[in-house]
């Protein structure tokens, strides 16, 4: 059914050109902020740039909201007597820190001394802010409980700063109430955190998946869902690549191991030598890798085969993400790729 146009507006042109305005959303670590997720293999799947985000202006609105509301909150914190470092001085940038070759990292909104509640200690300081009823749960549970994924940040950036304190300060989006707690570094769950990211990083094969039902509350609504509990292809760049390696001796890089040395540009969508990683292809298994041709044979549960390679009778990877898995293999459809040297496009 064809979508009926809608008029153009204000509200509707401000909504496109901050699409517009926005970047694609790919992040080169693995943030800190996200590696207290619940689903190890949603984050796998976001570290690998396993599918583009449709970048909704509304939503980009909120984000950055988010960000706007920072520079009051250190207005508030200072006006109340606290110290507030949010410029690290030796770079004259935001607080940065990174591990595992840098691929795994986060910006610390701040540092400060002079809280009431203990004057003489350094605290991480963490921003963010919240709608009314995500708020009033957070000030019912506490953070660790209402949300892990901002505890886990906090742990983190507690650890690469060796403060052994955090202040998180909430502000609700609704009234402009404040919750602030301060939160105690674990080193315990730091090292927890470290590993599951250490995991993700150098792992070639996703996590086991949160669970095996694509109608579970946490898959429901996963960027991921169609990729995990479905067939739909990853998207085509460096990542996904068999060929690629998150190398772990610094500078956040990335090696191709068919045209040797560093990736430069690991956004690409046009290398024909991409071969899909094999854990992306959910549908068939391996049963054959050819390095002359730079191809990998499947197999479907049917016995059909067909070749992931970019020459013909093979599929390139963008073909794979086109088709539907069916048509792979299929001989009425090699035969007519063979004769007019054709190709599956959307």
């Amino acid at each position: 059914m064809a979508t009926i146009p809608q008029p153009e507006t204000t509200v509707s042109k401000i909504d496109e050109v901050v699409e517009c305005n926005a970047d694609d959303g790919l992040r080169y670590h693995l943030g800190a902020s996200i590696i207290g997720a619940p689903c190890q293999r949603q984050l796998w799947y976001s570290f690998r740039w396993s599918k583009l985000q449709k970048r909704i202006g509304r939503i980009l609105r909120l984000f950055q909201r988010g960000h706007l509301e920072e520079p009051n909150l250190v207005k508030l914190l200072r006006d109340a007597g606290v110290h507030v470092v949010t410029v690290d001085k030796g770079t004259g940038k935001q607080f940065t820190f990174g591990a595992i070759g840098g691929h795994f990292g986060g910006s610390m909104d701040g540092a400060g001394l002079g809280f009431v509640e203990a004057r003489k200690t350094w605290h991480v300081i963490e921003f963010k802010t919240s709608g009314d009823k995500a708020f009033k749960k957070l000030c019912k549970e506490g953070v660790e409980k209402a949300k892990p994924e901002h505890f886990a940040q906090m742990q983190m950036y507690m650890h690469w700063s060796q403060m052994d304190r955090a202040f998180y300060l909430v502000v609700n989006k609704n009234d402009d109430s404040l919750y602030s707690e301060r939160v105690k570094y674990d080193k315990d769950v730091a090292a927890v955190l470290l590993n599951r990211a250490n995991t993700i990083i150098t792992s070639d094969s996703p996590p086991e998946k949160i669970s095996e039902d694509p109608s579970w509350y946490q898959c429901k609504w996963c960027d991921y869902q169609d990729i995990c509990h479905g067939s739909e292809m990853a998207a085509i760049n460096c990542r996904t690549c068999v060929h690629s390696t998150a190398e772990l001796d610094g500078d956040a890089r990335w090696s191709c191991a068919y045209f040797g040395g560093d990736i430069v540009d690991q956004k690409t969508t046009e290398c024909k030598e991409h071969l899909y990683n094999p854990n992306f292809i959910t549908f068939a298994k391996v049963v054959d890798g050819d390095k002359s041709r730079n191809s990998i044979t499947y197999e479907k549960p049917d016995g059909t085969r067909f070749e992931n390679c970019w020459m013909i009778p093979g599929y390139s990877s963008k073909e794979i993400q086109n088709a539907n898995p069916a048509a792979l293999g299929d001989k009425d459809v090699d035969t007519i790729r063979e004769v007019g040297d054709g190709r599956i496009v959307e």
